[in-house]
């Protein structure tokens, strides 16, 4: 039972209170035990993960996929791609994506590449926004919903690098890196201290530690209160993006296109 989810972590301890239902928290616990490292599991993983009984996560499985929100492979569940509407739904519910859109789309013209926003979600960094580069007949290929490790890309370190230090003391305890590429990063002190620089700077750059070959910028998108949102971000391939042009080009562009977006969302 050591991979069963800590209750505390994910929902709030159950109240003898006629106002909470105890079963849309074990819901969310059968959701919860899927991540990057498990997104396949079969009934009994499930069950035990969660801590509930296979009978109930039987029938919490087959709601899932009834609602279209599972499919099941063989004896294995495993989320779709129709989990999204729920993320996207509550992003847009901010209002933030109605006026991050156009800017990214103007973003995007004007750098000759691709524009990508994310949030951070576990471990990962979650794309929710996607600004396609203009006439590139070799593009990104990173796509909404797209989940990459937090730790080998800018969005995900400029999402780490918002969190308090409590929250990023855990993130970092129960990170697993490892090498994507020659370049990645691993060390886990050397990731804390690369984020306290991006706290510091307020930007990430990453030069191919996701994929050989791919270099990105990523800056931090704030509430009115200044707590991070979500991460916006250009990338492209290292063969027509150096070093130097995502510092002196991109790195400019992109923290005046989250300034017009922050403004708008303080107004």
């Amino acid at each position: 039972m050591d991979d069963a989810i800590p209750r505390d972590l994910h929902a709030p301890e159950p109240r003898e209170d006629r106002e909470i239902v105890q079963s849309v928290l074990r819901a969310l616990d059968v959701l919860r035990s899927f991540d990057r490292q498990t997104p396949r599991q079969t009934l009994s993983q499930v069950a035990e993960r969660t801590g509930l009984s296979r009978a109930t996560a039987r029938r919490f499985l087959l709601t899932f996929t009834h609602a279209g929100y599972m499919e099941q492979e063989g004896g294995r569940f495993r989320p779709t791609a129709k989990l999204l509407e729920l993320g996207h739904s509550a992003v847009a519910s901010l209002g933030l994506w109605d006026i991050a859109r156009p800017i990214m789309a103007d973003l995007s013209m004007r750098l000759g590449e691709a524009a990508f926003a994310a949030v951070l979600d576990g471990e990962d960094a979650l794309y929710v926004a996607h600004a396609p580069s203009p006439g590139r007949v070799v593009a990104v290929g990173i796509a909404v919903g797209r989940r990459l490790p937090a730790y080998a890309t800018s969005v995900g370190r400029v999402l780490l690098a918002g969190l308090g230090d409590q929250a990023l003391a855990q993130a970092l305890a129960t990170m697993k890196p490892s090498a994507l590429t020659p370049n990645t990063v691993t060390s886990k002190a050397k990731l804390r201290a690369i984020i306290e620089e991006v706290r510091r700077n307020g930007f990430s750059i990453v030069d191919e530690e996701l994929e050989v070959g791919l270099r990105s910028v990523s800056v931090p998108l704030r509430a009115p209160g200044g707590a991070v949102l979500a991460a916006l971000n250009v990338c492209g391939p290292s063969s027509r993006v150096t070093a130097e042009v995502l510092h002196s080009r991109f790195l400019p562009e992109l923290l005046e296109a989250a300034d017009r977006i922050n403004r708008s969302l303080r107004d």
